[in-house]
C-alpha cells in the first residue's frame, strides 16, 4: 500500500455561510484549502475533481451558519465517499468579510 497526500488549494466558491444578517442574505467569496492523506491500494484512489465538486456543492446547497459546522459536515461527507482516507486538514477562509484582514477556520481530523 502506498501513502499519498492530495492538495486542493484556493478553491473559490460563492456561497451563503455565516450568522450575521447580511451573510444570510448574500453569497460571499469563500476560499477552501484541503490536504487529504490516503492509502492507495490497487485501483482505488481519491478523485480530486469529485472532492472539489463535493466541497463546492455542499457549501452552496447547505448554507451553513458557522464555518465550524461547514468544515465538520464537508469532511464527514468526503470520508464517507473515500474510506481509504487517513486524515483531512481543511481550512475555510472569508477573504472579503472584514476590511483589514482575512478570517478563517481550520479543522484537522485523523481517522
Amino acid at each position: 500500500m502506498n501513502a499519498f497526500k492530495l492538495y486542493i488549494e484556493d478553491l473559490r466558491v460563492f456561497a451563503i455561510i455565516g450568522i450575521l444578517d447580511f451573510e444570510r442574505e448574500n453569497e460571499q467569496n469563500i476560499v477552501i484549502n484541503a490536504q487529504i492523506e490516503y492509502f492507495k491500494d490497487g485501483d482505488h484512489f481519491v478523485n480530486y475533481k469529485y472532492v472539489a465538486q463535493s466541497i463546492e456543492s455542499n457549501l452552496k446547497k447547505r448554507k451553513y451558519g458557522l464555518i465550524e459546522e461547514a468544515l465538520k459536515d464537508v469532511m464527514i461527507r468526503i470520508k464517507e465517499d473515500y474510506p481509504m482516507i487517513s486524515s483531512i486538514r481543511m481550512k475555510i477562509t472569508k477573504p472579503d468579510i472584514l476590511e483589514n484582514c482575512v478570517v478563517g477556520v481550520e479543522r484537522y481530523k485523523k481517522y
